[in-house]
Formats: structure tokens, C-alpha cells, sequence
């Protein structure tokens, strides 16, 4: 039992620092050791995941943003 509950927060964890990692990459600010540890401890399909849908918020933020200065 303990075990499950170690896996499910650790997991959630995981996705939590997942989203973080790639925030801060989609600024171009991040330290090397957190990136190294990243890189040990964060599944690739997470980080494909989360980027794909960072790129999808990015580019509808700036389409609404377009027509809401356009709009104007």
C-alpha cells in the first residue's frame, strides 16, 4: 500500500516537474544541473506531451491576441 502512494506522488510530481522543465525551456532560462537532472528523472513522452501542448496555448494566445488588436 505504502508503495502505490509513493508511485501515484511521485508520478504526479513527475508530470508537475515535467510542465516546470518546459516552461522554463520555452524561456531559454534554465541551470545546467536542473537540466542534467531533468534529464534523469523525466519520461521523454511527458516532455513531448507537455511541449506539444505548450506550443498549442502559444500560438492560440497569440491568434486571439491578433484578433483582439486588430479588433481595436
Amino acid at each position: 500500500m505504502v508503495e502505490k502512494s509513493s508511485a501515484k506522488s511521485r508520478k504526479k510530481t513527475s508530470l508537475w516537474r515535467t510542465v516546470k522543465a518546459v516552461s522554463w525551456s520555452f524561456v531559454g532560462l534554465r541551470a545546467r544541473g536542473d537540466f542534467e537532472e531533468d534529464i534523469k528523472n523525466l519520461s521523454p513522452l511527458h516532455i513531448i506531451a507537455v511541449g506539444l501542448i505548450g506550443i498549442f496555448v502559444f500560438v492560440a494566445v497569440l491568434i486571439l491576441l491578433v484578433n483582439w488588436a486588430v479588433a481595436r
